[in-house]
């Protein structure tokens, strides 16, 4: 098996410039899940939070700018996305619970914000697509990654991880400090962006979005490709 070089994870830390405790996505360099083990997707349930409010729709960071970990490049940003063999790879790299069950409840063909975090300029870069449904993540397992769980068994695997394709760029980058700006005024008001995960929960990389219950509102820079007025869910 080839060696990853790039990572994610599925705590991340406070989208600032400097310092966080975030990690980032990795991925197979040959880009293809057709080179890891094909193993089916671990049935567990989603979470609480999954449970009762089903997604279709996601966000989910990623480290665009160079950063060593145990001597691995976690670098991978959309622009790396794109390059891989049929614009797909796997997501891996994910050790935070709620987001590994985020993972195991995301269905083929459901779409993701792409996000850019912990760099100069975070926010959402783009948007991709499932190719393929959770099943266990293969760095867990590989003593040189710094994603390694000693913990984990083959036999009874604790990480999953899906395969995503891009789609597109968005038609212009949306910052970080525009996404906190609908959500402060959300927040006043009680629109949909009110609750949004990213900075409710700020180290969580794998976050559902689900349909604005209030009124409709959409990011006027997301591209039309399908019904994407959607709001990050706070619970």
């Amino acid at each position: 098996m080839p060696k990853s070089q790039k990572r994610l994870t599925g705590a991340a830390g406070p989208d600032k410039k400097g310092p966080s405790g975030k990690r980032t996505k990795t991925g197979n360099p040959d880009g293809a899940s057709a080179k890891m083990e094909n193993s089916s997707p671990q049935k567990t349930s989603a979470s609480k939070n999954c449970g009762k409010n089903s997604s279709s729709h996601w966000l989910m960071k990623s480290e665009p700018e160079s950063r060593l970990e145990k001597g691995v490049d976690v670098k991978f940003g959309i622009e790396d996305l794109k390059a891989q063999p049929n614009q797909t790879t796997c997501w891996d790299g994910v050790r935070n619970y709620q987001a590994r069950n985020f993972l195991r409840a995301m269905k083929l063909e459901e779409e993701a914000f792409f996000y850019h975090s912990n760099c100069k300029d975070p926010g959402i870069a783009g948007l991709m697509k499932i190719v393929k449904e959770a099943y266990p993540d293969h760095t867990q397992f590989e003593k040189n990654s710094p994603h390694y769980d000693p913990s984990s068994k083959k036999d009874n695997p604790k990480w999953s991880m899906v395969d995503v394709q891009f789609v597109r760029m968005m038609k212009r980058f949306i910052p970080l400090a525009e996404l906190k700006t609908h959500h402060q005024a959300h927040k006043a008001t009680g629109g949909p962006l009110k609750d949004m995960v990213l900075f409710t929960r700020q180290r969580l990389s794998v976050q559902p979005l689900t349909q604005g219950k209030s009124r409709p509102f959409s990011l006027s820079s997301t591209p039309q490709h399908g019904p994407m007025n959607f709001h990050l869910l706070a619970d």
